[in-house]
C-alpha cells in the first residue's frame, strides 16, 4: 500500500481518517488538555483571591468559548476546527494564521508542560532527588523521552495513543481526587495553613501580579477549542462534541476551584512553588496524616497527567499541518499518511522534531522557572491569537446562515447570547494577551524578557506568513 495524499485543495479532498473517538474519549482528552494540576499552584500564589478568579474565568472566558466552539463545531464539523472556521469567515490568509498560530503554540506549549511534569516526577524520589530540579540534562533527557514516546503512539494510531491521554485523564481525576480528600481532612484536623477571610478574596485588579494571574487562569481554561480539530476522527461529532464539552465544563471548573481551595489549606501562600506546589502540599498532606507514602504517589499520578496532556496536545495540533499540508499551504508531505496507520506521521514528525528544539532552546542559559514562565506567556499571546479570531468569526457566520440554521446546534438566548458571549470572550482573550506581554515582578532582566516573549512570538507569526505566501503561488 502507498502513502495517502490528497491531490485537490478543500475539506473533501482530505485523506480518510479513522472514527474512532467516543464521547468517553472526547471528555478524557479535554480533560487532560484542559485540567492542569499545574495551574492550581500558579493560581494559588496570589493568595485567596485566586477562587474568585477561577469563578470569574469562568464566566467570562470558559463559557464563553464553550458556547463558540459548541455552535461552530456544529455549522462547519470536520479536520482542522479553528482553522476551517476562520477560513469560512475572513478567507484563506486568515485562516491559514490562525491555524499556524494556534499550531505553534502548543510546540511552544509542549515544553512549558513537560517542564512541570519533569519537575514533579522528582517528587516520586523524595528529597534525594530534588537537585536535579534545574538540572538543563535530566530535564532535557526527560521531557524529550515523553515527546517522542508520545509521537511514536500517536503514529501507530489513535486507538493507541488515546490510552496515554486516557491514563493522563483518570490520574488527572485521581489526583484531584485525593487533594480535595487530603485537603479537607487537613482542614478538619489542623485549620487552614493559609489565611482565608472574605476580605482576602477580594482580587485586587490594580496589582500586575493579579492581571497576570487571570491571564493564566483564562489559559487554564483553554482547550474546549482542540476537539474539534479531530472533527474527522469523532464518531457523530454534532452529538459528541456537545456532550463532551458540558461534562467537560462542569469537571474543569469543580477540579480547578476546589484543588486551588485544598492547596491553600495545605500550604502558606509563601510557600507554594510555581512547579513543585502541587506535590508539595500533597506531600504536607500526607506528613500531617502520618502517611509519608502520600506524597510521592500522587507525584507520580500528576507527572502522568502532565504526560497525558502531551499526548492529547500532540494529537490535536499534529491535524493542523496536516490539513494545512493538504491545502498546500505548508509542504504537501505534511498531508501524506501512513500506508498501515492511516496517521499523519510525517506532521507528526516534523512536530516532535520542532518541540525537541524549542525546548533545548529554553533550557539553555536560563533558569527552568524563568524558561516556564516565558514559555507559558508565549503560549499566551500565540494561542490566543486563534481565540480572537473565532469569537468574531461566529457572529459574522451567523449573519451569513441566517434562517439557514437547521440540524446546527445553537447558542441560547438568540443573538444577544451571541454577541454577549462573543464580546466577553474577545475582551478577556484580549486583556490575557495585553498582561503577558509584561514581566514578572522580580525578572531580572525585563528588556531580555520581553524581547523573548513578544519579539519570539512575533517572529513565529512572520515564519507562518512566510509559508503562506509560498503556498499561494504554488496553488495559482
Amino acid at each position: 500500500m502507498t502513502s495517502a495524499i490528497a491531490p485537490d485543495v478543500s475539506q473533501a479532498t482530505i485523506p480518510t481518517l479513522h472514527r474512532v473517538l467516543s464521547t468517553r474519549d472526547l471528555v478524557l482528552m479535554n480533560v487532560v488538555a484542559i485540567v492542569g494540576l499545574r495551574w492550581l499552584s500558579t493560581a494559588a500564589q496570589v493568595g485567596p483571591s485566586s477562587l474568585v478568579l477561577w469563578i470569574l474565568g469562568l464566566a467570562v472566558f470558559f463559557l464563553p468559548v464553550a458556547l463558540t466552539v459548541l455552535e461552530l463545531s456544529s455549522r462547519i464539523p470536520g479536520e482542522g476546527g479553528l482553522y476551517l472556521w476562520t477560513q469560512e469567515a475572513f478567507g484563506d490568509a486568515h485562516g491559514f494564521i490562525a491555524g499556524w498560530s494556534y499550531w505553534v503554540s502548543n510546540i511552544v506549549f509542549f515544553p512549558s508542560v513537560l517542564l512541570f511534569g519533569a519537575g514533579v516526577l522528582l517528587y516520586t524520589g523524595g528529597a534525594r532527588w530534588l537537585h536535579l530540579a534545574e538540572s538543563a540534562a535530566y530535564n532535557g533527557i526527560c521531557c524529550l523521552a515523553v515527546v517522542w514516546l508520545a509521537t511514536l503512539l500517536n503514529i501507530s494510531g489513535l486507538e493507541r495513543a488515546r490510552w496515554l491521554q486516557n491514563a493522563g485523564g483518570i490520574a488527572t481525576w485521581i489526583v484531584a481526587a485525593l487533594v480535595l480528600a487530603g485537603g479537607a481532612i487537613s482542614w478538619f484536623r489542623f485549620g487552614s495553613a493559609s489565611h482565608i477571610v472574605a476580605a482576602s478574596l477580594v482580587p485586587d485588579f490594580s496589582s500586575m501580579a493579579s492581571l497576570s494571574t487571570f491571564a493564566t487562569i483564562a489559559l487554564a481554561y483553554a482547550g474546549l477549542e482542540m476537539g474539534p480539530i479531530l472533527g474527522g476522527e469523532i464518531r457523530e461529532p454534532r452529538k459528541t462534541i456537545p456532550r463532551a464539552i458540558l461534562i467537560t465544563c462542569v469537571s474543569a471548573t469543580a477540579i480547578y476551584f476546589s484543588g486551588t481551595l485544598a492547596l491553600l489549606v495545605a500550604l502558606p501562600v509563601e510557600k507554594i512553588h510555581i512547579i513543585g506546589g502541587i506535590p508539595q502540599a500533597l506531600a504536607a498532606i500526607g506528613e500531617r496524616l502520618g502517611i509519608p507514602q502520600f506524597g510521592p504517589v500522587t507525584a507520580g499520578l500528576v507527572a502522568l497527567g502532565s504526560f497525558g496532556a502531551i499526548g492529547a496536545f500532540i494529537t490535536g495540533t499534529a491535524r493542523l499541518p496536516f490539513v494545512m499540508g493538504v491545502d498546500r499551504y505548508l509542504p504537501r508531505a505534511l498531508a501524506v499518511l501512513h500506508p498501515q496507520f492511516g496517521t499523519p506521521y510525517v506532521a507528526l514528525l516534523a512536530q516532535a522534531a520542532i518541540t525537541t528544539l524549542v525546548l533545548l532552546l529554553a533550557i539553555s542559559g536560563t533558569t527552568i522557572r524563568e524558561a516556564f514562565v516565558i514559555l507559558v506567556d508565549m503560549t499566551i499571546i500565540l494561542g490566543f491569537l486563534p481565540l480572537l479570531y473565532i469569537f468574531v468569526a461566529l457572529p459574522v457566520l451567523r449573519r451569513r446562515a441566517a434562517g439557514k440554521n437547521d440540524g446546527i446546534v445553537l447558542i441560547p438566548g438568540g443573538g444577544v447570547a451571541c454577541w454577549l458571549a462573543c464580546g466577553l470572550g474577545f475582551a478577556t482573550t484580549l486583556l490575557a494577551i495585553v498582561t503577558s506581554m509584561v514581566p514578572p515582578e522580580g525578572t531580572a532582566d525585563p528588556a531580555m524578557f520581553l524581547l523573548k516573549v513578544v519579539g519570539g512570538s512575533v517572529m513565529l507569526v512572520g515564519a507562518g506568513w512566510v509559508f503562506y505566501v509560498r503556498g499561494s503561488h504554488i496553488r495559482q
